[in-house]
C-alpha cells in the first residue's frame, strides 16, 4: 500500500501534460510567444474582460465573444491576443471597424486602426468559434470536459491550468496582468444550470430553449481561474462569520448528491475558519465562496473552486502522507481552497515560479491539521509526504518560456516552508509572516524574489542561501558527523555556497542547535547518541 500510494502521488502530480512539458530543453518561438511579456503585450493593461458565449453540449461547440476593455500605457498600434487551435477567431472590431489580424500558432497579433493615446481607456470585441479541445484527463491536460452524470444529463466543465485559458478562450494568456474585474455571460441548454466565478447578477430564460446566466466576478482574477461548469445543479448555502463579516458559503452540487453533500461539505467552513486564521482574511469576500461539483478531480478556480473527490475523505480515499493524518479532511476541499489565499490572491507573474502557489498550498493542509490537531499531528502529516519528493529537477522552472518547475513543488515546498517555521521558532511570527504575505502581495501578481525578500525582512535572516538550496537546486543538506571522544565533528555537504542553516538536535534528551558550515566544526558532548530533529528538511550521515 505504501509504494501504491507513491506511485498514485507520482501520477497525480508528475504526469500532467502541462508538467510533462516541464522536461523540455529546447524550447520554441511559440514557447517565447505564450511565455514572455511581448512587446505586444507590454503596452497595454487589462481592466476589463466581458465574456459572452454560448456552449452547445451536443456539438462540442462554443462560440461568443470576449470583449477586451484596456488602459493605453504607451504608444502602439498592435496588439497580441491568444486563443489556442483548434479554436478561431473570426473577426475583431474596435470602434464598430473590422481590424487586420496575423495569425502566428496560437498567438494573434491585431492592427489597430485609431491612435493609442496614453492613459486612453479603449477595447475591442474578439469573435471566436470552434470545438475546444477535450480534457482528456481533467484537470491535468486542460480543456473542456464533456461528460454526462447518473441521469444521463450533461456534465460539462473547464480546467487549464499550465495549458492557459487560451485552449477554450481568447485573452491576454500570461499570469503578470490580471483583469481588474469580469463579466462571464453563458449561454446553454434549458434545464441545466451554469456555474462560473464571482456572483449571479442574473438569469435570461431565452426563446430557443436556452438560457443565459450572468456572473460577475469585482476582484482580479487570473485567465486559468476562470470557469464554466454545466449541469444539473441544485445549490445550498450558509452564512460564515468571518474576519471581514458575513461570507456567503454557497455548494453546488449534482441533484441526487445533494444530502451526501450536506454532510460531506462541513469541511468547508473548517477549512476558512483554519486558513483565515493562518493567512488572513478570505480575498474575495465580495465575490462569496463557492464549491462546485465537476466531472474531474477538481481545481482551484478563484470564488468557484471545483470539486470532484467523491465525497471521501483524504484524496480520494487515500492519504497521501501515509500517517493516517491524511483522512481526516477531504484533500481536494482543503487543498484547492488553499490556493483562494497562494495562486488566486498571490499570483505568480510567470509559471515558472509556480511554487509559490503549489508550495504554501499543500503546506496549507498540514497547517489545517496543526489547527485542529495540533503540531505533532501537523509535523507527521509534512513528513509524510516527503515520501513524494523525487528531487528530479529544481522547483523554479524556465524563464519566459511557460515552463514549470518540479513537481516536487508540491511537497518539497511544503517541507522547505516546515523547515523555515522551525529556523523561526516563534509560531506567531510564523503565522503574521504568512499573514503579511497575502496582506502585502493583496491581490498581486509576484516574483519569487518578491517572496524570498519579504521573508527575509520579516524573519531578520538573510535567506537568499536557503531559498537557493531547497528552489533552485535538488541537493539536499547532508549533515555530516561523526563522535570520537567526548567530542562531536560535523559539517555540511551537498549545499549550495554560503550555505549555513542552523539545525536542532537532541543531546542526551536536550535540544540545542548546531551551526554547520561547510567545514568542519567540534563540539564538546558527553554520549555517543544524538539525534537530527526531524522538522528539518535535511540527510545527515554518521561517519
Amino acid at each position: 500500500m505504501k509504494h501504491t500510494l507513491v506511485i498514485i502521488f507520482v501520477l497525480i502530480f508528475s504526469f500532467s501534460e502541462a508538467q510533462l512539458l516541464q522536461d523540455k530543453t529546447n524550447f520554441t518561438k511559440q514557447d517565447t510567444l505564450r511565455g514572455s511579456i511581448t512587446p505586444e503585450r507590454e503596452w497595454w493593461d487589462l481592466t476589463y474582460y466581458h465574456l459572452d458565449i454560448e456552449v452547445k453540449p451536443k456539438e462540442k461547440f462554443i462560440s461568443g465573444k470576449n470583449t477586451i476593455q484596456y488602459k493605453v500605457l504607451k504608444p502602439h498600434q498592435v496588439m497580441q491576443i491568444d486563443l489556442q487551435e483548434p479554436m478561431e477567431i473570426t473577426k475583431v472590431l474596435q470602434n464598430g471597424k473590422e481590424l487586420q489580424v496575423e495569425h502566428n500558432g496560437n498567438a494573434h497579433f491585431i492592427t489597430l486602426t485609431d491612435n493609442q493615446n496614453i492613459g486612453d481607456i479603449n477595447s475591442i470585441e474578439v469573435y471566436y468559434k470552434g470545438n475546444p479541445r477535450e480534457a482528456k484527463r481533467a484537470p491535468w491536460d486542460g480543456g473542456f470536459s464533456w461528460k454526462k452524470d447518473e441521469n444521463g444529463n450533461h456534465f460539462i466543465a473547464t480546467s487549464c491550468q499550465g495549458l492557459g485559458a487560451s485552449v477554450w478562450w481568447p485573452n491576454k494568456d500570461h499570469m503578470y496582468d490580471e483583469v481588474d474585474s469580469m463579466l462571464i455571460s453563458v449561454t446553454n441548454p434549458k434545464g441545466l444550470s451554469n456555474i462560473s466565478n464571482g456572483r449571479l447578477r442574473k438569469l435570461v430564460e431565452n426563446d430557443n430553449n436556452t438560457v443565459t446566466s450572468h456572473w460577475f466576478v469585482n476582484n482580479p482574477i487570473n485567465n486559468y481561474g476562470v470557469n464554466v461548469n454545466i449541469g444539473d445543479y441544485v445549490n445550498f448555502s450558509e452564512v460564515y462569520e468571518g474576519e471581514k463579516g458575513k461570507l456567503d458559503l454557497d455548494y453546488w452540487v449534482l441533484s441526487y448528491n445533494l444530502e451526501k453533500a450536506k454532510d460531506h461539505f462541513k469541511d468547508a467552513p473548517k477549512m476558512m475558519k483554519a486558513f483565515e486564521h493562518w493567512f488572513g482574511p478570505y480575498p474575495f469576500y465580495e465575490d462569496s465562496f463557492k464549491l462546485v461539483e465537476v466531472p474531474y478531480l477538481g481545481m482551484e478556480h478563484q470564488s468557484s473552486v471545483t470539486y470532484g473527490n467523491q465525497y471521501k475523505k483524504g484524496y480520494l480515499g487515500h492519504d497521501l502522507s501515509q500517517t493516517g493524518w491524511g483522512l481526516k479532511f477531504d484533500f481536494i476541499i482543503i487543498h484547492e481552497a488553499g490556493h483562494e489565499w497562494f495562486a488566486n490572491n498571490i499570483t505568480n507573474k510567470d509559471i515558472a515560479d509556480m511554487w509559490i502557489h503549489e508550495g504554501f498550498t499543500a503546506y496549507s493542509e498540514n497547517l489545517f491539521l496543526d489547527y485542529y490537531y495540533g503540531k505533532e499531528a501537523s509535523s507527521d502529516y509534512v513528513i509524510g509526504t516527503r515520501e513524494s519528493i523525487q528531487n528530479d529537477r529544481p522547483l523554479i522552472g524556465v524563464y519566459n518560456v511557460n515552463n514549470e518547475g518540479s513537481s516536487d513543488m508540491y511537497y518539497k515546498g511544503a517541507n522547505m516552508l516546515h523547515t523555515l517555521r522551525q529556523l523561526i521558532e516563534d509560531d506567531e511570527k510564523w503565522r503574521q509572516i504568512l499573514r503579511g504575505l497575502n496582506s502585502e502581495f493583496y491581490h498581486q501578481t509576484v516574483t519569487t524574489k518578491q517572496i524570498e525578500d519579504y521573508i527575509s525582512l520579516k524573519t531578520g535572516i538573510d535567506l537568499t542561501e536557503f531559498f537557493n538550496q531547497y528552489l533552485r537546486t535538488t541537493k539536499i543538506p547532508m549533515l555530516e558527523y561523526k563522535i570520537e571522544n567526548g567530542e562531536l565533528t560535523y559539517r555540511w555537504t551537498e549545499i549550495v555556497d554560503g550555505f549555513d542553516m542552523p539545525i536542532q538536535i537532541e543531546i542526551d534528551g536536550k535540544s540545542e542547535w548546531l551551526f554547520p558550515k561547510a567545514k568542519w566544526q567540534t563540539k564538546k558532548i558527553k554520549t555517543d547518541a544524538i539525534k537530527i530533529d526531524r522538522d528539518f528538511y535535511v540527510n545527515s550521515k554518521k561517519l
